[in-house]
């Protein structure tokens, strides 16, 4: 680029001397590169692009004004991502992070960027005051809160946002190592030029005719059972046992249910039975008695109803 400026500064005091002839030969030279950029092989790599165009060899007389670069910057995805590139390239500890030095690698990286009058994103300048804020409270004097606990740690906040922060990258980073359509692999979209034929069984009107009869004969031998619940009523039962002994003194426990049992009602019937009578025991309606363990229990009117 030096040899690019003496050239336009020699062209320029040359100008005063020079005829009409001169002028026109400069514009020449100016409009016809000494070296063609054009390249040989089309598949080989350019060097460098200038409004798109690539460029596969630099033209020597070539003068390109600060201004028209443009510089992409993919190192970093933002302020997060520097400030744990800086922590983690130093082996810092993310729970302890030394504020001091983080803060200045940061921000001489700011400048840097300041410095070669690349557009700086306004979260990097919001971070670098974050952090500025952070060591600014770390070198003031602790005061205890008054509940008598330890102070929160003024970089608490940022070490949170750190970690989930990383977390989140390694994530996008299993995600992106997924295969992927479109990029990874592609759908086949190849059509078969050929068309499928109908083939229909071969069958014949005896044969149908065997199997609807199978059918009608599963039909019939699949009968439906119909279950019935019998309707048992515990009030029943508790006037049949006031009943049952009304006319004896006493009976044995068992008896109570030996006329049913022989009779063969269900388990339900017994059951039920059972509870009208543990239902009259409640309402102090009999009196169920055993003289000793393993002796035989006796049922009895009680003696208000005895009495009545």
């Amino acid at each position: 680029m030096q040899q690019g400026r003496d050239a336009g500064k020699s062209g320029r005091s040359g100008e005063a001397g020079a005829g009409p002839d001169a002028s026109g030969l400069e514009l020449d030279q100016l409009i016809t590169p000494a070296v063609d950029s054009t390249p040989d092989i089309v598949d080989s790599v350019a060097l460098a692009r200038l409004y798109g165009e690539p460029l596969f060899s630099l033209p020597q007389d070539l003068y390109i004004p600060p201004d028209a670069l443009e510089v992409f910057l993919e190192t970093f995805e933002g302020p997060l991502d520097l400030l744990l590139y800086l922590i983690r390239k130093q082996n810092f500890n993310v729970l302890d992070i030394p504020m001091a030095q983080v803060t200045q690698q940061y921000l001489s990286y700011v400048e840097q960027i300041r410095a070669t009058n690349l557009e700086l994103a306004g979260e990097y300048l919001l971070m670098a005051a974050m952090l500025i804020e952070i060591k600014a409270r770390m070198l003031l004097p602790v005061k205890r809160r008054d509940d008598g606990e330890e102070p929160d740690d003024p970089r608490a906040e940022l070490v949170r946002r750190l970690l989930e922060y990383e977390q989140m990258k390694l994530a996008s980073r299993e995600l992106d190592a997924l295969p992927r359509l479109g990029r990874d692999f592609m759908l086949g979209q190849a059509t078969a030029d050929f068309e499928v034929a109908r083939v229909l069984p071969s069958v014949s009107p005896e044969d149908l005719q065997a199997a609807w009869a199978d059918i009608l004969k599963r039909a019939s031998l699949n009968a439906h059972h119909h279950i019935t619940r019998e309707q048992l009523s515990v009030r029943e039962h508790m006037t049949h046992i006031l009943r049952q002994l009304s006319d004896v003194r006493f009976i044995e426990f068992s008896e109570l249910f030996m006329s049913r049992i022989n009779a063969g009602a269900h388990v339900a019937v017994i059951v039920v039975h059972f509870v009208a009578l543990l239902e009259l025991a409640k309402e102090s309606l009999l009196d169920i008695t055993q003289a000793e363990a393993y002796a035989p229990i006796y049922v009895r009117l009680s003696y208000t109803i005895a009495h009545a």
